[in-house]
Parts: C-alpha cells; sequence; structure tokens
C-alpha cells in the first residue's frame, strides 16, 4: 500500500486519546488526490485513443474523418471489423461476467454495492474503449473514462477502508474528475456527477467532488491546453420570436433521443439474432460499420468533427440530414452488436446534425420568419440548442448537459434556448421511453429500479449477510421430545433450528410446531425433533436482500428467519430477527439523508 494511504487511514479514523483532525479537511486532501489521479489516467486514456487513430487511419484526434475519406473501401471496412474482433475477445474471455462497464455500473455500484468497483474491470473496460474508439465505433468516450474515474476512485477507498458513505462520495469524485478531465468542463463535472452517479445533491459531498473536478481540470489543461472543444463565434438570441422555435425543436430532440436509445436496444436484437458467438458480434457490426462509412465516413469515432461542421454551419441541407440519419444508425450498430464505450457523444453528433437540419429548414421557410431574417450562421445556433436537447434527454442530465454544452462551446448567449430546448427534450423522451435516461433503462432490464427513490434503493440494496446472529440453540434430527422442550424454553428468541451432522439445516423448530405435543407427556419418549419440523422450511442466504427477507417474514408471519450458506448446501449459518432488519434499514436511511442534509440530527438507534 502507498505509505500516503496508511497515514490518511489513521487521521480519518482517530482513536482514543488521539486527535484526528478535521475529517472534512482530510476527505478534501483525498479528494484532490482523486482528481489529480483521474486527470492523469483520462490524460493518458484519450492519448492512447489518439496513437491508435493515427496508426490505423493515418490521423488521430480530429482528423479520422478527413483521413478516412481517402482510405480504399476496403481498408474502410476492414479497420473496424478487425477493431470489433478484438473487442469480442477481449469481452468474452477477459471481461468478468462478459458484460460493458461504463455509467450504469457506476450508478449500480453507488446504489447497490456500497461503492465498491473491481479494478480489473476498470481497467479491461478501459482497454477495451480505447480499441472501439481507436477502430472508429461510433460510441462514446465518456462513459468509459467516468467508469475508469470511478473505478480508481472506489480502489482508493477500499485501500483506506472507507465506510459506505464516504466510498459513495469518492465514486462521485471520480465521476467529476472524469467528465471535467474529458471535456474541459469543471462545473458540468462536479454537478453530472450529483446528478447522474450520486443521484442527489449531497451537501457533504459537494465540496470533495469540486475539489476533484478542479483538480483533474488542471492536470487536463496542463497537458491540452484550456480550449473549448468548439470554437464558435458569439451566438445569441435574435428575438424572443425564436422561442416557440426552440420549444419545437426540444420536442425533436425527444424524439431524436428515443430513436437512438431504441435503435441501440434493436441493435442488440439483431445481434442476438445472427446467433454468432459474442464474440464475433462485435466483428460483424464493425462491418456493417465501414460499409455505412464508404459514403459517409462522418460516422465514425466520436463525431467531434462533423458536430463541430454542424455548429459552424458548414453543412449543406441535404449532406446534415443525412448525416443525421447515418450517426444515428451508426451508433445503434456500434452500441448495440458490442463495441464498447458511452452513448453522450454520439448524441451531441445527433443533437448538433438534428437542430442544423431544423435550422436550415427553418432558413429555407422564406426571406424571413415573422419578420426576422434567418441566415445560415443563426441557423447554426440551433445546431448548439439541438446538441443539448438530444444529449440531455439520453443522459437524463439536464442541468449537467446543459453546462457540459455551455462550457464545451464557451458560449452562453444561447442560455435560454438551450434550457427550453433541453427541458422539454429531457420530458418527451422520458414520457415515450418510460425511463428517465438511457441509463436508468439498463438498469431496469437488469432488474435494479432506481424510480422507487431511496427508500426502495436500501430494500434492495442491503443484504441480510451483516445480520446473522449465531445464538440460536441447535438440536439434531434424533432429540427427544423433552430435551428439544427444554432447550425451546431457554432458547432467547423463541425458536430451535434442527441440524444434521455436517451443520445443513433441516428445519426451526418454534412453539407452534412444538404446541401439539407439548401437553400429553406420553409423546415424550415418542416423538423427535425429526418429526417436529416443518417439510419445506423458508430459509435465506447472506446474499438475499431485506426486501426479500420482509416478504418472506410477512408471508410466513414470522420473526426469525435460518440463513444458510445456500439453498443447496443448506450449511447453517444462523438466523435473523426482523427487527434487526427494520433497525439497520432505518439506520442506513438516516445515513442517506444525513447526506444529503448533514443537519438532520442524531442518528437514530445508534
Amino acid at each position: 500500500m502507498p505509505p500516503l494511504l496508511p497515514f490518511l487511514r489513521s487521521r480519518l479514523a482517530g482513536g482514543p486519546g488521539r486527535r484526528s483532525g478535521n475529517p472534512q479537511v482530510l476527505l478534501g486532501v483525498i479528494a484532490m488526490l482523486v482528481g489529480l489521479a483521474v486527470g492523469g489516467a483520462i490524460v493518458g486514456f484519450l492519448e492512447a485513443i489518439s496513437r491508435i487513430q493515427e496508426i490505423l487511419y493515418g490521423g488521430g484526434a480530429g482528423l479520422v474523418v478527413a483521413f478516412a475519406g481517402e482510405l480504399p473501401w476496403w481498408q474502410v471496412m476492414l479497420i473496424p471489423t478487425g477493431g470489433g474482433l478484438i473487442v469480442g475477445l477481449l469481452l468474452t474471455f477477459v471481461m468478468p461476467g462478459r458484460r460493458r462497464q461504463g455509467i450504469p455500473e457506476v450508478i449500480e455500484a453507488t446504489a447497490t454495492r456500497d461503492g465498491r468497483l473491481p479494478w480489473g474491470r476498470g481497467l479491461v473496460a478501459a482497454l477495451g474503449a480505447v480499441l472501439s474508439l481507436g477502430s472508429g465505433a461510433s460510441v462514446g468516450r465518456e462513459g468509459p473514462a467516468v467508469h475508469l474515474g470511478a473505478t480508481l476512485a472506489a480502489t482508493l477507498g477500499g485501500w483506506l477502508g472507507f465506510a459506505r458513505s464516504m466510498r459513495r462520495t469518492l465514486l462521485g469524485c471520480g465521476a467529476a474528475a472524469a467528465v471535467a478531465a474529458s471535456f474541459n468542463a469543471p462545473i458540468a463535472g462536479a454537478l453530472f456527477a450529483h446528478e447522474v452517479v450520486v443521484g442527489h445533491y449531497a451537501v457533504r459531498a459537494f465540496v470533495p467532488v469540486v475539489i476533484s473536478s478542479v483538480a483533474a481540470t488542471a492536470v487536463s489543461r496542463s497537458w491540452f491546453g484550456n480550449f473549448p472543444a468548439f470554437v464558435l463565434p458569439e451566438m445569441r438570441l435574435v428575438s424572443f420570436w425564436e422561442m416557440p422555435a426552440f420549444a419545437v425543436l426540444g420536442l425533436l430532440g425527444g424524439l431524436a433521443a428515443v430513436l437512438m436509445m431504441r435503435a441501440i436496444e434493436g441493435g442488440e436484437r439483431l445481434a442476438a439474432a445472427t446467433r454468432l458467438p459474442p464474440w464475433a458480434r462485435p466483428a460483424l457490426g464493425g462491418l456493417l460499420l465501414g460499409a455505412l462509412a464508404i459514403p459517409f465516413p462522418e460516422v465514425l469515432g466520436v463525431g467531434y468533427e462533423v458536430t463541430d461542421a454542424a455548429l459552424q454551419g458548414a453543412l449543406p441541407l441535404a449532406l446534415i440530414a443525412a448525416l443525421a440519419a447515418a450517426k444515428l444508425l451508426a451508433t445503434g450498430i456500434s452500441l448495440g452488436f458490442g463495441f464498447m464505450g458511452g452513448v453522450f457523444s454520439p448524441s451531441l453528433s445527433i443533437g448538433a446534425l438534428l437542430g442544423g437540419t431544423f435550422g436550415l429548414l427553418l432558413s429555407r421557410l422564406g426571406d424571413s420568419l415573422n419578420g426576422l431574417a434567418i441566415s445560415p450562421l443563426d441557423s447554426a445556433a440551433y445546431a448548439v440548442v439541438g446538441m443539448g436537447a438530444v444529449a440531455a434527454a439520453v443522459l437524463g442530465a439536464p442541468i449537467s448537459t446543459t453546462l457540459i454544452v455551455f462550457e464545451m462551446t464557451a458560449n452562453y448567449g444561447l442560455t435560454l434556448g438551450v434550457m427550453v430546448a433541453v427541458v422539454l427534450a429531457a420530458g418527451l423522451s422520458t414520457h415515450l421511453y418510460g425511463h428517465p435516461s438511457f441509463f436508468h433503462g439498463q438498469l431496469q432490464r437488469r432488474g435494479l429500479d432506481l424510480a422507487g427513490g431511496p427508500e426502495l434503493h436500501l430494500l434492495e440494496a442491503l443484504t441480510v449477510g451483516p445480520l446473522v446472529r449465531a445464538d440460536t440453540p441447535t438440536v439434531g434430527p434424533g432429540t427427544p421430545l423433552p430435551e428439544v422442550r427444554r432447550q425451546l424454553l431457554a432458547a432467547p428468541h423463541g425458536l430451535v433450528l434442527a441440524i444434521d451432522d455436517d451443520n445443513r439445516l433441516l428445519g426451526p423448530i418454534s412453539a407452534q410446531e412444538l404446541s401439539a405435543a407439548s401437553f400429553d407427556p406420553n409423546l415424550d419418549p415418542l416423538v423427535v425433533a425429526a418429526d417436529l419440523i416443518h417439510p419445506s422450511p423458508p430459509m435465506l442466504t447472506p446474499e438475499d436482500t431485506l426486501d426479500q427477507a420482509l416478504r418472506v417474514m410477512s408471508g410466513e408471519g414470522l420473526e426469525h428467519l435460518p440463513v444458510v450458506e445456500d439453498r443447496t448446501s443448506r450449511r447453517l449459518l444462523g438466523t435473523v430477527r426482523e427487527t434487526d432488519l427494520l433497525l439497520y434499514y432505518n439506520r442506513e436511511l438516516f445515513d442517506h439523508r444525513a447526506a444529503e442534509h448533514p443537519s438532520a440530527g442524531k442518528r437514530p438507534f445508534s
């Protein structure tokens, strides 16, 4: 373990007769270390992508489309196909669980895994994303970047032995640092962590998250310089008569976001329908992507080149409309067939192309609209608004997405227009898609419902393992009735567990099972413990959630349940009590509320 980490852990933990210092100050120091580490990791991540693009296409960041347009058709098809094959092999034979890693996994770790992320998966996911983006897949870099940043933060939290709430804060720090370093957007990075990863604006976590975001931005700017992603002329609202047009664009952006998310899901279904082995599906996706890139090389990569062209108003109407459809299709193929990457950058491109198309159509309606002439430069402003609308609807993060757009363009003149479009796009997308974001839809399909608020999250996230008691007496199957009666009377919770010689659970015995034999002394020499056991006793495992345990207790009318290693071996571990479950849930819920509102008061039942 690095020598600094034991010192920080000891200072945070404190001890008898020793001052631990101000925990918030020490947490700020750790947050700064997270920001610096994640900032450096993101610089390496982006540089690795650029180097691979230079090797495969002849040009790195910002030049892939230009160089791909000069390559022979077979090479344009071969590069993403080969990249897809390597990514498929990596995902199938190296990635634990064979599942891509990104923002949904970070949200899941915050909600259900106590802020833990395996570092091995983070490294493999980053490598897969480098290969995917390097070979031209139409995916974003923000998903793998956030996962990498959160993994580094979670690893540090594990080394320091942090409690659950502290680890969740560090996850937010890692996510904020990754977004800030990736997009040169420190304000949006801090808000993104709260809005998407943490899930609420926690007062206690705000300071360390901001520190990490600023530190990561400093590292990124020291390497890449302090430049916005897109350099635009000053844009502003010419007239408030444009607001209805921005509102219409927001609704169109919501529709486009739903189409994009459905295209990704449709790509997944199509890939599964091919019945190819999982390792071969990204290769087929790369072949399809390459075929699409022959007439439209602009669909390759994160899409910043085509986004910039749309924002500059440099594309004719027919081409920009065709590219919007092509980029949407390319994103559905890339993510649906198994390339590793995110959805933010493609949503920016699709939104900019949609907005640019909308602006040019307005200019074609006539020389004036309500007395206002729409020039090509004015129409490019709609690309900025469309970019924010689609991205906000896909990410389900209207506040941080709006700020990312402003920080990436260094242009705040369209604030009202972007806000109107973002709100309408997010609302319509949620209504049509059924989930507030693409990430929530993914988690819902895995059985994790984030729509129920922290109360339901905790019930579904907390497990009974920490609450298992080993103080319940046990008897063998041949134990005579008088001994069972004596054990039951002495049992602290009115329960005895029958087990065999290998410590396997046979079943619980309570006063209810004993009642029939309790008042007939003639049965004493005839009845043994095996005669009193329920034929199919309810039981739990340490991995069962509080929600599952309380449902079983309610359905069976029990206040105690035995806990076994697993339902196959049935090796007994102990019991859990209903009162313990409720107290545990109450304490965790209070801690969750206290993270949002530090003045919530004294922790109950501690």
